[in-house]
C-alpha cells in the first residue's frame, strides 16, 4: 500500500502538466511577434510590466508575476508566481490572450508547456546594456501593436541613458565593485560577467571586481582578496537580506579595501537590476553613492 501511495504522489505533478496541455487543444503559432488579441495579457518579468505601464497600456494586463512590483498599481493584478518558478496551470488560469515573458522565465518544462498551448507566447530578450533596454521597449511595443508609442519611449529612454552615462565619463579613478548576491553559509556568492549586476556596474562607470567567470558563483577567500573591491554592492528585496555585520565579519572581505572602510551600498533589486525604463535613474543614484560630487549633472 505504501508503494502505491508513493507512486501516485510521484505521478501527481505529471498529471498537472498534462492537464494544462489538455486544456489547450491547439498550439500557438511559433515565432509570434505581435499578439492578435491584446485584451488580456499576462506579463512575466518586472521590467516587462514596467514597460507596459510606461507605454500607457496597463489596461491590457490581466496578470503579472511576483517580480512585477513597480509601479505600485501593478500589485493589484493577479500574481501568477515567481518568473523562474512558473506553473503552467497558474498562468493559464487567468485566461490570457497572450503571454509576454522575459527571457530566463522558467522552469524550462513550464515554459515549454506554455509555448505549446494555444495562447501566443512572446519571449523578450534580456541584454544587460543600453541597447538591450531599447530593444526590450520596441519588442513589447510591437507585441502590443503600439510601435509608435514604443519608439517615443525608446527615444526618451535613450536620451536619459546617454545623459546618465556621461555623468561619470570624466572620472579617472574607477571604483572596483563586488556585487554580492548571498552570504548564506558564510559563502560569498558574487556576480561575474553576463549578469545584470555586471551590466549596471559598467554603465555606472565602475569596474566589476570579479574576473574569470560568468553568472553568479561562490568565491574562495583567495579570490575575494585578489578582487580588491573598493565597494560591496548588494540588493534589497531579492532574497534573504545580507547582514553588514556578517559580511564584514568574513575574514577575506575584511582584508579588502571595502572591508577596511566598511563600504557597502544596498539598493532595491528591481530598480538596480531591472534594465527597464528606470535604469537611467538607477545609474545616477548608484554613481552618486560611488563617486559623490564627482558626478556631473
Amino acid at each position: 500500500m505504501r508503494f502505491v501511495l508513493s507512486f501516485r504522489a510521484a505521478l501527481a505533478p505529471m498529471f498537472g502538466v498534462l492537464l494544462a496541455v489538455a486544456m489547450q487543444p491547439a498550439e500557438a503559432e511559433e515565432g509570434t511577434t505581435v499578439f492578435a488579441d491584446t485584451s488580456r495579457i499576462a506579463s512575466i518579468g518586472g521590467s516587462i510590466t514596467e514597460i507596459v505601464y510606461a507605454l500607457g497600456e496597463e489596461g491590457r494586463l490581466v496578470a503579472r508575476d511576483s517580480t512585477s512590483t513597480y509601479p505600485e498599481a501593478a500589485a493589484k493584478l493577479p500574481d501568477v508566481g515567481y518568473m523562474r518558478a512558473l506553473s503552467p496551470e497558474g498562468v493559464l488560469s487567468v485566461n490570457p490572450t497572450g503571454i509576454l515573458a522575459l527571457h530566463g522565465s522558467g522552469p524550462k518544462e513550464a515554459v515549454d508547456v506554455l509555448k505549446k498551448s494555444s495562447v501566443p507566447f512572446i519571449e523578450v530578450p534580456d541584454h544587460y546594456n543600453h541597447r538591450g533596454i531599447l530593444e526590450k521597449i520596441r519588442i513589447v511595443g510591437k507585441a502590443l501593436g503600439v510601435e509608435a508609442k514604443a519608439e517615443k519611449l525608446a527615444a526618451e529612454t535613450d536620451a536619459k541613458l546617454t545623459a546618465a552615462e556621461k555623468q561619470t565619463a570624466a572620472i579617472k579613478e574607477r571604483k572596483r565593485v563586488l556585487f554580492v548576491l548571498s552570504t548564506q553559509g558564510g559563502k560569498i556568492l558574487a556576480a561575474g560577467s553576463d549578469t545584470a549586476a555586471d551590466g549596471i556596474i559598467k554603465l555606472t562607470g565602475a569596474v566589476n571586481a570579479v574576473e574569470g567567470f560568468s553568472g553568479y558563483k561562490g568565491m574562495t577567500d583567495e579570490a575575494i582578496v585578489s578582487a580588491r573591491p573598493d565597494v560591496i554592492l548588494t540588493m534589497k528585496g531579492g532574497g534573504p537580506p545580507i547582514s553588514e555585520e556578517e559580511l564584514f565579519a568574513n575574514p577575506a572581505v575584511a582584508l579588502t579595501p571595502a572591508g577596511a572602510d566598511r563600504k557597502t551600498i544596498s539598493m532595491s533589486g528591481g530598480y538596480l537590476l531591472g534594465f527597464g525604463p528606470r535604469t537611467a535613474e538607477a545609474i545616477h543614484d548608484l554613481a552618486v553613492e560611488l563617486y559623490g560630487n564627482q558626478v556631473t549633472d
